[in-house]
């Protein structure tokens, strides 16, 4: 329907609310960071914001952006989220600048990853560093921390780098109460989202852990980052989680970056090389492999019957959800896609490295 280049660089992913798509960039350098409205009908730059500067900014691997936590948006709020380098609150019809928040850190070592998290008053930030590892949650209205929380996961050894991580969390409810499940660095913890309280974790291992975990059929679906290792936890334990919680483990094809997708009964994954996999949720049954495209940073996303697959290089590839591969159609981006494409009514959003695309049906 349109396409619109986005300045810079950033690979966090478009959201959606009424017209206005939202998304982050920043200066490949990290001394300026950037909030992007674009008119959902036609394609337009609304708002350009320049949020943040940082004379002496961290350093940022070249394969990640100083702009990957993707934002949150609500009525007439989005909260933009730069990792230590800041969260701020805008409103979505003037682009006014309502609070920032500068004062949590940590050393991401290869740049920031983890997301925002959206629950009831608070905004749920995720610094799994290098140097430490810890959940905040901030006022939506203020910016002001109401709690914080350590890991205080035992680490096999002192190396930093298999402390990091870079994974959002997701909301599970058991026995009518809500959980916040956050994965990290060698250990998966569920915390109480108003007090940061603990309710369980489990130790798998791992390091870089980034996909968020997937629930369903009384599972809990989890990644472990390069280890390479998925694993299907049982709900409803408490405390150190024992090995007999596991129901399944699989150890082939698993991403470290992109999430896990669950449709009904099966489950879904593309691992960083661009391998998918299909698996019988509740028993860890592998269905079908194939080759989908070349390597894949993106998560796939679900819709109408259908799995929608970027990789880096631009090609896309939909497949029909069940339980035999069957290959829909596959398209050419002029650019890769680092970022995950978000669905709004019968139409898709794509953000390459270069620009972001309408994909559907001409209104």
């Amino acid at each position: 329907v349109w396409k619109t280049p986005i300045h810079d660089k950033g690979w966090s992913s478009p959201v959606i609310r009424g017209d206005q798509i939202w998304m982050t960039t920043a200066l490949a350098t990290g001394k300026e960071f950037f909030a992007v409205c674009v008119d959902r009908k036609s394609g337009k730059i609304v708002h350009d914001i320049k949020v943040f500067t940082e004379e002496k900014p961290a350093f940022c691997h070249e394969y990640n952006s100083y702009a990957s936590p993707t934002p949150i948006i609500e009525n007439d709020r989005v909260y933009v989220h730069f990792g230590a380098h800041g969260t701020a609150c805008l409103d979505t019809t003037s682009g006014k600048i309502l609070w920032e928040q500068r004062e949590l850190k940590c050393d991401h070592f290869r740049g920031p990853g983890s997301s925002p998290f959206l629950y009831g008053n608070l905004i749920i930030l995720t610094f799994d560093g290098f140097d430490v590892q810890y959940l905040a949650a901030l006022d939506k209205n203020t910016g002001k921390t109401v709690w914080r929380k350590d890991r205080g996961i035992k680490y096999p050894n002192s190396n930093g780098d298999l402390r990091k991580a870079y994974s959002t969390p997701s909301i599970l409810k058991v026995a009518g109460k809500d959980q916040l499940v956050s994965p990290s660095a060698e250990a998966t913890i569920s915390y109480d989202p108003l007090t940061g309280d603990e309710n369980w974790r489990i130790t798998h291992g791992g390091m870089n852990a980034a996909g968020k975990p997937v629930f369903g059929h009384d599972l809990m679906f989890l990644t472990s980052g390069h280890t390479a290792q998925l694993i299907a936890v049982k709900q409803g334990g408490k405390g150190e989680l024992a090995k007999d919680q596991i129901a399944w483990k699989w150890g082939r094809n698993v991403p470290s970056r992109p999430s896990l997708l669950l449709v009904d009964d099966l489950l879904y994954f593309v691992d960083d090389a661009g391998v998918g996999a299909c698996l019988e949720a509740k028993t860890g049954k592998q269905l079908w492999t194939e080759r989908l495209g070349g390597r894949t940073c993106a998560s796939p996303v679900y819709a109408n019957g259908m799995i929608y697959v970027f990789d880096e290089d631009g090609k896309g590839t939909v497949i029909a959800t069940g339980p035999e591969f069957k290959k829909v159609a596959t398209n050419q981006l002029n650019a890769g896609c680092m970022a995950s494409p978000a669905i709004a009514g019968d139409q898709l959003f794509v953000r390459t490295k270069t620009h972001l695309y309408c994909i559907g049906t001409q209104k």
